[in-house]
């Protein structure tokens, strides 16, 4: 199969030569995949050179149509030869497939767009409706960790209604009796959670409101936060080589607040996460002066990996941050790089959709990112500052994130 590309203005054309078969189908399908990966959101695909189209092809072609049109863009069939326009007649999707190209109008909305560069890359900054300040309230005491101190007397359920998000160690169950084996990383946010259980399963499990649904979680310790975000940043690497780094966009984020500390919710293209996962529920062991952090038992306590994970997957990012020492919150935040941002990050991964452009409604677009793709992993993202290795962080391609200032710390 020969494919050629040439870019026209907003539209890119896509011309194919051969058999769209089954076989043939999976290597468009990558192909189309990696064009909208590098940001073509409007496709007219060339099928005049295309002599066989099987329901495989057909297929690939409704997917990419419902993809782009979902995220503003658009795809579309061009000069169809005789019988690619057959099947299509035949299959009804002539109306659909062979209309005229147009990029979907972006809603109007009186919000002004503010837009600037930095070495990093580029951003743009919207004002969100909310009226409502954030609150952020510490849940138990993460010092427990070393030494396994849980006990039940640190457990509490909470709930993560739409307007709640947070981070910390946790898991869902009907109390703590049974939630005791299974405590892992979890995050929550726009009426979602997940969480990594720890009973050796190793499969992060989800759920996500619906009706009078809310999800619960039995928490060790953790931060929650009532969300009142009150800005949106889109933000784009400069260069596919040069990945935005975490600890970038944290700290964007913090002088777009303008506020000392703030909550986060980031969705972005992921190009490595950097982070470690509990393979143990701390709520099990007899508490331990050596765990789970020291060396050697480190090894069977805690997931990590020197190399970045999940790459090219989209990463739904929660957490907390502040731009220096934050007394409040000293027990929960982290160096995000030398000198730079402090904060308490969880991360899940997902496989990869593109995000759609203009405004985004953060409750909407994490529902329908888990009731559509996979669920890969959670971890709490770390930087890696070790000597021998260099400094490692989770650095992202694009993506959205919304930011909130934190008015109160409970």
């Amino acid at each position: 199969m020969e494919i050629a590309t040439q870019q026209n203005g907003d539209l890119l054309d896509v011309k194919v030569k051969g058999r769209l078969d089954n076989y043939w189908t999976e290597h468009l399908r990558r192909n189309l995949e990696e064009m909208v990966r590098g940001g073509a959101h409007g496709i007219r695909l060339n099928l005049s050179e295309i002599s066989f189209l099987s329901s495989a092809g057909v297929g690939l072609l409704v997917q990419c149509h419902t993809q782009l049109k979902g995220i503003g863009g658009s795809f579309v069939v061009t000069n169809p030869s005789e019988r690619v326009k057959r099947v299509l007649e035949l299959c009804k999707l002539t109306p659909i497939l062979l209309a005229e190209a147009k990029l979907a109008t972006p809603a109007v909305h009186n919000t002004e767009v503010r837009r600037f560069s930095s070495p990093a890359g580029s951003f743009e900054v919207t004002e969100c409706s909310s009226a409502k300040t954030m609150t952020c309230e510490r849940v138990g005491e993460p010092s427990h960790l070393t030494g396994c101190h849980f006990t039940e007397r640190d457990c509490r359920i909470l709930a993560f209604p739409a307007t709640v998000f947070g981070v910390g160690l946790g898991a869902f169950g009907e109390g703590f009796d049974d939630a005791q084996t299974r405590f892992g990383e979890f995050l929550a946010v726009g009426g979602a959670a997940a969480y990594l259980p720890t009973d050796g399963t190793n499969v992060p499990d989800f759920m996500v409101a619906s009706g009078e649904l809310v999800p619960e979680l039995n928490v060790l310790y953790g931060l929650s936060c009532e969300a009142g975000f009150s800005h949106l940043m889109r933000f784009e690497t400069s260069s596919a080589e040069t990945p935005i780094s975490l600890a970038e966009v944290v700290r964007t984020a913090l002088e777009v607040a303008g506020a000392p500390t703030i909550g986060l919710a980031i969705l972005a293209e992921s190009a490595g996460l950097v982070g470690a996962a509990l393979r143990r529920s701390p709520a099990t062991a007899a508490p331990s002066k050596d765990a789970p952090f020291q060396y050697p038992e480190i090894r069977s306590w805690l997931s990590f990996s020197a190399e970045r994970l999940y790459s090219r997957s989209l990463a739904l990012v929660v957490g907390v941050a502040a731009g220096s020492k934050c007394a409040s919150l000293d027990a929960f935040l982290r160096p995000l790089s030398n000198g730079g941002p402090i904060g308490h990050f969880h991360a899940a991964a997902f496989s990869y959709r593109p995000l759609k452009k203009g405004n985004l409604d953060l409750t909407t677009t994490v529902q329908a990112l888990f009731e559509t793709e996979t669920l890969q992993g959670v971890l709490h993202l770390l930087t890696d500052d070790r000597a021998v290795a260099g400094t490692h962080q989770s650095e992202f391609v694009r993506g959205a994130c919304w930011i909130g200032a934190a008015a109160e710390i409970r």
